[in-house]
């Protein structure tokens, strides 16, 4: 049995991590660098980066402090924001990153996920999907979630595995910072339509949501933020207790 993945998340604005509810409401939760070195010592097995306003403020993400980051830890690192061409990709792979995650931009021309691929290979690059339930249908959007689009999420989700996206990070803005637990529904569909792993992120709250996230939604791996974030959730604790619940987990 594949060991499931605990990532940590940071929402970079302005040089600051920070967190909100439902994408909106953001809050200060502190320096990345810091937090970054935190996590690798507590044990999570992968970190993302997210640019949050990169795209809304037409720049590329800040390649300075991707590659601050990764000198300071040993464990992957995925990093997205701003990402709209190969050069861009190749570029955040120079500053350290192991992975890179697109969004907005492969709405906007799905043909970079080809590109990418192409280029890098499907593992480096992971499609991030930003849904919120509208008329019972799972709608996509763009700009850090400020745009519906004309997309829905099971559909989407398909045509990036074809075109070579190598994961899936799904997040729920419905359950976005509500520490209500996770979209499972939606998780266990998508996990149940794809041949590649799907990252369950929006909605951890407690620990007993990630156990949920992994057997009701099938999730491959599970992504939190201001939990960890604000210390309500130690990360060797939560992976001893999806082990006293029979999963799988790295140590």
């Amino acid at each position: 049995m594949l060991a499931k993945r605990i990532i940590a998340c940071l929402d970079i604005k302005d040089g600051r991590t920070v967190k909100g509810t439902n994408f909106i409401e953001l809050k200060d939760a502190g320096d990345p660098v810091e937090l970054a070195q935190a996590y690798c010592q507590q044990g999570v097995d992968e970190l993302v980066f997210l640019d949050i306003s990169a795209t809304n403020e037409k720049r590329k993400t800040f390649a300075s402090l991707v590659k601050k980051i990764a000198s300071h830890i040993d464990i992957p690192f995925t990093v997205g924001g701003g990402i709209s061409s190969v050069d861009d990709a190749s570029s955040l792979l120079e500053a350290g990153a192991d992975k890179i995650s697109i969004n907005s931009s492969a709405i906007k021309n799905p043909e970079l996920i080809d590109n990418i691929s192409k280029n890098f290979g499907s593992q480096f690059l992971v499609l991030a999907i930003d849904a919120k339930k509208i008329d019972n249908q799972w709608v996509v959007h763009s700009h850090g979630g400020a745009v519906q689009t004309n997309k829905k999420i099971f559909s989407w989700a398909k045509e990036g595995q074809e075109r070579g996206a190598g994961e899936i990070l799904f997040t729920s803005m419905d359950h976005d910072g509500t520490k209500n637990g996770f979209a499972n529904d939606a998780l266990q569909k998508l996990n149940d339509l794809l041949q590649i792993p799907v990252i369950a992120s929006g909605g951890a709250g407690l620990p007993f949501h990630f156990v949920e996230a992994f057997k009701l939604g099938k999730a491959d791996a599970a992504l939190a933020a201001s939990i960890f974030h604000f210390g309500e959730i130690k990360i060797p604790e939560l992976k001893q207790f999806l082990r006293d619940h029979h999963i799988a987990v790295r140590f």
